[in-house]
């Protein structure tokens, strides 16, 4: 059974930054390509950025050039990068594997995102 946990939300004002952490735990994590998700209260869950298990990363276009995604397959840890944080930005942020819904795994309790003056 793999467990994801989620870590480094947090309150912050317009322009700060946050680095979010996934550890991933009982799966062999280099093998796929992860990324991180993130709910806002009353609307979808969407992916911001995903990254292949090589290292090649990919962002929504509201995030790219302000997010990074990066990846420790030694710590089995995947990061997230937070840059020039916008209101719109504030989120439960969760990681989870990319791809096909079926792949995925047990969604975490998600790191809380506020990101507000």
């Amino acid at each position: 059974q793999v467990q994801l946990v989620e870590s480094g939300g947090g309150l912050v004002q317009p322009g700060g930054s946050l680095r979010l952490s996934c550890v991933a735990s009982g799966s062999i994590f280099s093998a796929y390509g992860m990324g991180w998700y993130r709910q806002a209260p009353g609307k979808q869950r969407e992916l911001v950025a995903g990254i292949t298990s090589g290292g090649s990363a990919d962002y929504a276009d509201s995030v790219k050039g302000r997010f990074t995604i990066s990846r420790d397959n030694a710590k089995n840890t995947v990061y997230l990068q937070m840059n020039s944080l916008k209101p719109e930005d504030s989120a439960v942020y969760y990681c989870n594997r990319v791809g096909p819904v079926f792949l995925r795994h047990a969604w975490g309790q998600g790191t809380q995102v506020t990101v507000s003056s």
